[in-house]
C-alpha cells in the first residue's frame, strides 16, 4: 500500500484500497485527528476523501499519515549552523583568521568545541551558533517547531484502485519519455500492480518494464519487447549504469572526473577518472549472459539491418560482445542468427544508412538526402531546419509535406513551437549533450545567407504546416460533444515534451517551466541533505544568483548577507543519520527596489563528487510571516513548502532548480544541471536561454483550442461542458499525452 501511497501523493491524492474501506460512516476522533494533523502538514482533503477516511481504521491512518510525514520529512533534522540567522552575528574574515592560527599553532585560550577546533575569544559568538562556526560542523540537532504557519491548504483527492491502474495504463502509453518522478511512480505501481495489456509507446519505458519482468523471473517475456539491438543495448547500459539513455561511457568519466574538485578547486584528483572506468567495466556472469544472446538471437530484423542498427555504438557493442561471451554461444545450436549477425558484424558486410545521408547531404543532392530522410521521418523532423538552410526552404518543406503525417505529434509540436526560436539570428540557443550539461550556441552561420523576411517565411512555413496537420489529426477523430471546458490555469502548463527532469518530485510533479505565483513577500529556500548517512565532512551548498539589469550579485557561504537575501551559514559536515540544513530567505519587495530582474535557485556539491543522492531542495512562500526559531534557528514548516524535488543518481556538480521572476512575482520550476563548485561558476546565459526556450513552448490549453477548432467544438465557460480539461486532470502529465494524436 505504501508504495501506492506514494504515487497517489505525487497525484494530489490519498490511496484507499476498497478493502480497507469497511467500518462505519460518519465522523469518528480518529479521522478528526488525522485531517488536524495533516493541515499541520499543509494538506487538506476533499468531501470523497473525507468520506472514504472515516470508514477506515486507525491502523491505515497511522500509515496515511506516517506517509505524509516521510514525504515531508519531518524526522530530519532542520537546524541550521546559526540560531535565529534572521541577526547577523557579526562574524567577519578577521575572527576566521584568528582562528586559523589558532588552532595552526596549537595556541591555548578559549573554548574548546566537540569537533577539536579551538575558538579564541573576541572571536565568534558561541551562544548563537548550534555548531562550529570554523569548520562547519553541527554539533546539535532540532525538529520542526512551527507546523501550520500557511493556511492555504494543498488538498487532496481520494485514489482508489482503479485510479492507480488506469495512471499505470497511461504511463505505459504515455508518448513522451517518462521523466524521474514518472518512472520512478511506473516502478512502484508494477511491484503492486499485474503489468496490463498494451503497446509499450517508448523505449526508455519498456526498459523499465524489461527490469520488472527479469526481477519476478520472467526474462522470456521480454523477447517481444525487443525490436532492435539498440534495444537490448539500452538496456544492458541501464543496468550498468543506472541510465536510461544510451550516455557515453568517455562522457560518464570525464564528468565524474570533472566532477572530483577538491576544495577551493584544487587540482583534479586523476584517481577519479581512474575510478570511473573501473567502474564502468563490463563484467557478466553466464546465466545473464546466455540471456541476452537469446534476445539478440531472436531478434526478427535481417542480420545485415542488425549491423547497420549497431554500427552508431559499435565502441559499446564490440565491449559488450566480449563481456557476454557472444562468439562462444554463437557456436550452439540454435543460435545460427546471432552466428551470422557477428560475422557480418565484424567483418563490417553491410551499409551504414548514416554514411550514405552524410555523403548525399555533402554533394548538395536534395533528391537523394530526401529520398533517405523520408525512410525515417522522425530523423527528418529533428533535421527539417538545418536542412532548410542547407537546402533551401521550398524544396525542403515540400518534401517533408509529403511524410508530416507520419511524423509522431510530439516531433511536430517541437518543430511549431522552437521554429522561431531556431530562426532567429540574435538568439542564443540553449542545448544539453546527451550525459552533460546546459551549452548555449550562437545561432546557426547558416541564417546569415537569408534576409529578415526570408527567415520569417521559414518560420510561418514550419508552424503552418505543423498545425495543418495537427487538426488534421485531431478533425478525423469524433468529437466526444459540442462544447469544451478548458481551465485557465491550463494556459499556464507547457506541454510535457523534451527538458525532462532527472530528479523526483514527491509532492504533486509539475513540469519544467510551470509558474508558481507568490502568496507573500518573502521566499526562504531550503536544502536538507545527509539523510541515511553516517557522521562525515560532506560539504553542499545553498546558493541565489540576483541578475540586474548591468551586473550580477550573489548569496552564497562566502556572502551571507546582500541586497534582499539572508543565508543561514555554512555547514560541511552531517551528523549521524538525521542529515542537515541551510536555508536562505528572499525579500522580494527589496529585491524589486533594487531593481533585480531575476533571482536563481542552485544547489552546489564543494565537496569533491556530484550532488547527494537523497538531498531535498525547494522552496516555501507564505501570505503570512514565516517563523525562524530563536532557539535552534529552525525556519522549516512542511505547510508552506510550494515546491521541492529529491536529488536522484546523477552527474549534476551543480543544480538549477528555479528562478524568482520579480517583476512577475512568481517563482518558475525548471533544472538545469551544470559543471560548478560554486555558484560563480554558473553561466547566467543558459539560464536565460532556457527560460526563453520555455517561453516557446505550446501549452495544454493551446494545444486543447487547437483541437476544438479543429472538431467544431464551442468553447464554455464552465463545468458542464461536453468536454471538461481541468488543472486535476493535466497532473497526470502521461494522460495529457494521449491528445499527441500520431
Amino acid at each position: 500500500m505504501n508504495k501506492i501511497q506514494k504515487v497517489a501523493l505525487r497525484q494530489q491524492a490519498v490511496y484507499i484500497p476498497a478493502t480497507a474501506m469497511n467500518g462505519a460512516a460518519g465522523m469518528n476522533p480518529d479521522t478528526a485527528l488525522l485531517v488536524a494533523n495533516m493541515a499541520r502538514l499543509g494538506f487538506g482533503v476533499t468531501e470523497r476523501l473525507l468520506r472514504a477516511l472515516e470508514k477506515t481504521d486507525a491502523a491505515t491512518q497511522a500509515q496515511i499519515l506516517e506517509q505524509l510525514r516521510k514525504v515531508m520529512g519531518t524526522d530530519l533534522n532542520w537546524a541550521p549552523l546559526v540560531k535565529n540567522w534572521s541577526v547577523p552575528t557579526g562574524e567577519s574574515y578577521a575572527d576566521h583568521i584568528i582562528t586559523y592560527f589558532a588552532n595552526l599553532l596549537g595556541l591555548t585560550g578559549g573554548t574548546k568545541l566537540a569537533c577539536g577546533c579551538l575558538i579564541p575569544p573576541h572571536t565568534f559568538p558561541l551562544d548563537r551558533y548550534n555548531g562550529c562556526p570554523f569548520c562547519g560542523t553541527p554539533l546539535e540537532t532540532a525538529a520542526i517547531e512551527d507546523y501550520g504557519q500557511n493556511k492555504k491548504l494543498r488538498v487532496l483527492d481520494l485514489w482508489t484502485l482503479e485510479d492507480a491502474e488506469q495512471y499505470l495504463e497511461n504511463l505505459l502509453a504515455s508518448r513522451t519519455a517518462l521523466d524521474a518522478t514518472q518512472q520512478s511512480s511506473l516502478r512502484r505501481l508494477l511491484t503492486e500492480l499485474p503489468l496490463p495489456e498494451g503497446k509499450i509507446a517508448m523505449r526508455e519505458t519498456a526498459v523499465t518494464v524489461i527490469d520488472i519482468l527479469i526481477k519476478q523471473g520472467r526474462a522470456e517475456k521480454a523477447q517481444v519487447l525487443f525490436n532492435t539491438p539498440t534495444d537490448i543495448l539500452r538496456y544492458l547500459w541501464f543496468k550498468h549504469t543506472g541510465f536510461l539513455q544510451l550516455v557515453a561511457p568517455k562522457t560518464i568519466i570525464a564528468r565524474m572526473q570533472r566532477n572530483n574538485v577538491g576544495p577551493r578547486g584544487a587540482r583534479q584528483d586523476q584517481s577519479a577518472k581512474t575510478a570511473a572506468a573501473a567502474s564502468l567495466k563490463l563484467k557478466y556472469r553466464r546465466e545473464d549472459a546466455l540471456i541476452a544472446a537469446r534476445w539478440i538471437n531472436g531478434l526478427s530484423m535481417d542480420a545485415a539491418k542488425i549491423c547497420a542498427d549497431m554500427h552508431p555504438k559499435r565502441q559499446m557493442w564490440v565491449r559488450f560482445i566480449r563481456a557476454l561471451r557472444l562468439p562462444e554461444y554463437s557456436k550452439r545450436a540454435g543460435f545460427e542468427h546471432l552466428r551470422t549477425i557477428l560475422d557480418k558484424f565484424y567483418r563490417e558486410d553491410y551499409d551504414v544508412w548514416q554514411g550514405r545521408l552524410d555523403q548525399f547531404r555533402l554533394r548538395h543532392d536534395a533528391s537523394s538526402t530526401f529520398y533517405l530522410l523520408q525512410q525515417r521521418p522522425g530523423l527528418f523532423a529533428r533535421s527539417l531546419f538545418a536542412n532548410m538552410l542547407w537546402f533551401g526552404p521550398e524544396v525542403t518543406i515540400e518534401a517533408f509535406s509529403k511524410i508530416a503525417d507520419q511524423v509522431p505529434a510530439r516531433l511536430l509540436f517541437t518543430l511549431q513551437m522552437y521554429a522561431e526560436y531556431y530562426f532567429d539570428p540574435a538568439s542564443t540557443r540553449v542545448v544539453r549533450p546527451l550525459g552533460g550539461t546546459a551549452k548555449s550556441l550562437s545561432a546557426n552561420r547558416l541564417l546569415a545567407l537569408y534576409t529578415a523576411e526570408e527567415l520569417e517565411q521559414m518560420q510561418r512555413a514550419v508552424a503552418g504546416l505543423c498545425l495543418e496537420v495537427t487538426r488534421k489529426r485531431f478533425a478525423a477523430i469524433p468529437a466526444a460533444g459540442r462544447t469544451m471546458y478548458i481551465d485557465p490555469a491550463l494556459y499556464k502548463i507547457p506541454l510535457a515534451i523534451g527538458d525532462r527532469s532527472e530528479q523526483i518530485q514527491d509532492l504533486p510533479a509539475a513540469l519544467m517551466g510551470t509558474r508558481f505565483p507568490l502568496q507573500g513577500n518573502t521566499i526562504r529556500l531550503f536544502m536538507q541533505w545527509g539523510k541515511g548517512l553516517p557522521a562525515q565532512h560532506l560539504d553542499m551548498d545553498l546558493s541565489c544568483l540576483i541578475s540586474y539589469e548591468a551586473h550580477v550579485d550573489y548569496c552564497s557561504f562566502s556572502r551571507l548577507q546582500t541586497t534582499g537575501c539572508k543565508h543561514s551559514g555554512d555547514i560541511r559536515s552531517i551528523p549521524n543519520q538525521v542529515g542537515t540544513a541551510e536555508y536562505i530567505n528572499l525579500d522580494v519587495e527589496q529585491l524589486a527596489a533594487a531593481g533585480a530582474r531575476y533571482v536563481t535557485f542552485t544547489c552546489n556539491a564543494f565537496s569533491s563528487g556530484s550532488l547527494v543522492p537523497e538531498m531535498v531542495v525547494g522552496w516555501m512562500d507564505s501570505r503570512h510571516s514565516m517563523r525562524i526559531s530563536n532557539k535552534t534557528g529552525v525556519a522549516y514548516d512542511p505547510s508552506c513548502v510550494q515546491h521541492q524535488v529529491r536529488i536522484t543518481r546523477g552527474l549534476a556538480k551543480g543544480l538549477v532548480f528555479g528562478v524568482l521572476d520579480v517583476a512577475a512575482r512568481d517563482i518558475i520550476w525548471l533544472e538545469i544541471p551544470y559543471e560548478g563548485q560554486v555558484i560563480q561558476q554558473l553561466n547566467g546565459n543558459n539560464v536565460a536561454g532556457l527560460l526563453k526556450k520555455l517561453e516557446q513552448k505550446l501549452t495544454i490549453g493551446q494545444l486543447l483550442e487547437i483541437k476544438a477548432a479543429a472538431q467544431q467544438m464551442q468553447l464554455a465557460g464552465t463545468t458542464g461542458a461536453d468536454e471538461v480539461y481541468t488543472a486535476q486532470w493535466a497532473l497526470d502529465t502521461a494522460a495529457v499525452t494521449q491528445l499527441f494524436v500520431d
